[in-house]
């Protein structure tokens, strides 16, 4: 049997194989941020095609987070009951799902929330947009927002979170000295770019206990001028490693990124793939954590041999899912043919019409339907 079906565990969680669903914005929670019927029946597809863990879509815990419409939300308690009726369907279907906490900071819309956005530190640019610069109370409150977010994610069954810290949201931009120059204890060398990230994850620890797995999608480098380096990344990765996270997905790049965006275009070629394993390799001797490793999966080869190579201990997929939700399965039966999905970034335009992310090139009814 392929490394790729053995059985494993993350803090407790038992995985049924190496494969995970990265976390999107689905585009199918209601106005409010509830659950709908389809997005339970897109998780429900998700789990019955094979997928070991599925990541929910990034899930904001202020409304002031809010990054998109019909995004999923976990800011309030009484979003408890549907997202409890969406990790039952899960669960009855053999999957493990766990949440996605996330805040978008400065690329939460304010015709979207009503509110400035907020920034790391004030941003010097001619004919900026108005913004918000965060306080140590807002911070604060985020922290606590956070955990508050993480307490209804256990609640609602969800078998573990992950912290959202990369591609220019709220967390990976204090990280990230594009966005962060504070002069306070939260800006300056890494420590102290990282000090909100370790406040977070502790104090999600403190609401879900020792026996729970906590984890973050990180960024190895932001591909920019300035921005995060892969140095800094790597002693953040330490830092959470230390203080007990349990695992973390690494990605790259950011939301304003173009062609070195974390969902490139035009992936046509294995070389092509696995956009971020170099980055994977030097994370993988430095912290003592398992990694996840998204970025252009494509090819059954290539993920198993990241594996074998012990580049990476799971490789995570968001768009190769959405053209095709049984592809696990698919590959598992024998049929190692490469993941249909073209790299257009179409199935995102998709998501706009309000009808929720599907592939447009196989037709959104035969994916969500």
């Amino acid at each position: 049997m392929s490394k790729m079906f053995e059985s494993t565990e993350i803090n407790g969680m038992e995985l049924a194989n190496r494969f995970v669903r990265s976390a999107t914005w689905e585009g199918m929670a209601a106005n409010d941020g509830s659950v709908t019927p389809k997005l339970v029946a897109t998780m429900t597809e998700l789990a019955r095609g094979g997928v070991g863990l599925i990541i929910s879509g990034h899930s904001y815990v202020l409304p002031e987070g809010q990054a998109a419409p019909w995004q999923l939300g976990v800011y309030k308690d009484e979003l408890i009951p549907g997202l409890r009726e969406m990790t039952k369907a899960v669960h009855d279907c053999g999957g493990k799902i766990v949440m996605q906490l996330s805040h978008a900071g400065m690329f939460a819309p304010e015709k979207l929330t009503g509110q400035l956005p907020l920034v790391v530190s004030d941003l010097e640019e001619p004919g900026k947009k108005p913004y918000r610069e965060i306080t140590a109370q807002d911070i604060r409150e985020i922290v606590t927002a956070f955990a508050d977010g993480a307490r209804r994610a256990k609640a609602a069954g969800f078998d573990g979170v992950q912290i959202h810290s990369a591609h220019g949201y709220l967390l990976s931009q204090f990280l990230s000295p594009v966005y962060n120059r504070r002069r306070d204890e939260y800006g300056g060398d890494i420590q102290n770019r990282a000090r909100i990230h370790i406040e977070v994850y502790q104090a999600i620890r403190e609401v879900v206990g020792e026996n729970y797995p906590v984890l973050i999608k990180l960024n190895c480098k932001d591909f920019v001028e300035n921005g995060l380096s892969l140095e800094d990344s790597l002693q953040v990765g330490r830092m959470l490693a230390d203080v007990g996270l349990d695992a973390i997905e690494l990605s790259g790049g950011l939301l304003t990124g173009g062609k070195l965006s974390p969902s490139r275009p035009g992936i046509k070629s294995e070389k092509e793939e696995a956009y971020f394993r170099e980055e994977a390799r030097d994370f993988k001797e430095a912290i003592g954590i398992p990694l996840i490793l998204v970025g252009g999966m494509r090819s059954f080869q290539v993920a198993e041999t990241l594996v074998k190579d012990g580049v990476a201990d799971y490789i995570s997929m968001s768009r190769p899912l959405i053209r095709e939700p049984n592809l696990i399965n698919r590959w598992k039966s024998g049929d190692f043919s490469k993941a249909e999905c073209k790299s257009d970034n179409m199935c995102f335009r998709a998501g706009m019409s309000g009808n929720g992310v599907c592939c447009a090139m196989k037709g959104c009814e035969e994916i969500v339907g």
